[in-house]
């Protein structure tokens, strides 16, 4: 499995999944929440995924969240000059969900999706908290992501990660500085 940035993607926000014909990876992961992501945060990317769903769609799930928050610390490189922390919201009809980012060198998680479906298509729905906390570790962000408010699961779920790309993107905008915007002068403690 690996994920990296693209750099001759036709459009910002392009996302392309490869998954091994052998294995069935969720339908519903590639088509809705891994393309808002990228389209929304303006992340170019590619996902080559092998999975074990025919054990469960855990590992995969959480190898894709790993593999794309290494790719992002990797992609982001030395942390100057960028805004660090940024928050955002985003409504999708009656739900509304905020995504807040502190790129800190300091990887926590604080989830709360309000999910009441055991599946939103064919992935189990506790797994989407799980990929955002995988994402979190392995960038070394804070990352804190709640749903406000909803009914139907979709909406709400989708809401979450179109409102993690806004704030992503927003976190690593460019300012007119070229410090490490930190007091201690570095992110990586």
């Amino acid at each position: 499995m690996g994920m990296v940035p693209t750099k001759s993607a036709p459009e910002s926000g392009f996302f392309m999944f490869k998954a091994d014909p052998s294995t069935d990876v969720q339908d519903f992961w590639t088509r809705w929440f891994s393309p808002a992501l990228a389209k929304h945060s303006r992340m170019n990317l590619v996902l080559t995924c092998k999975g074990d769903l025919h054990v469960d769609d855990h590992h995969t799930t959480e190898d894709c969240g790993i593999v794309l928050g290494q790719a992002f610390k990797q992609a982001l490189g030395e942390v100057k000059g960028i805004a660090r922390f940024a928050d955002a919201h985003c409504p999708l009809d009656e739900a509304l969900s905020r995504a807040v980012i502190d790129i800190s060198g300091r990887p926590y998680a604080d989830v709360n999706l309000q999910l009441t479906r055991e599946k939103i298509g064919d992935l189990s729905a506790e797994m989407l908290p799980h990929f955002l906390h995988s994402f979190a570790t392995a960038a070394a962000i804070t990352l804190h992501v709640d749903v406000l408010k909803g009914t139907n699961n979709h909406h709400m779920a989708e809401s979450a990660f179109k409102a993690l790309a806004l704030a992503l993107r927003k976190a690593v905008a460019r300012t007119s500085f070229s410090d490490v915007p930190s007091t201690k002068g570095t992110l990586n403690a």
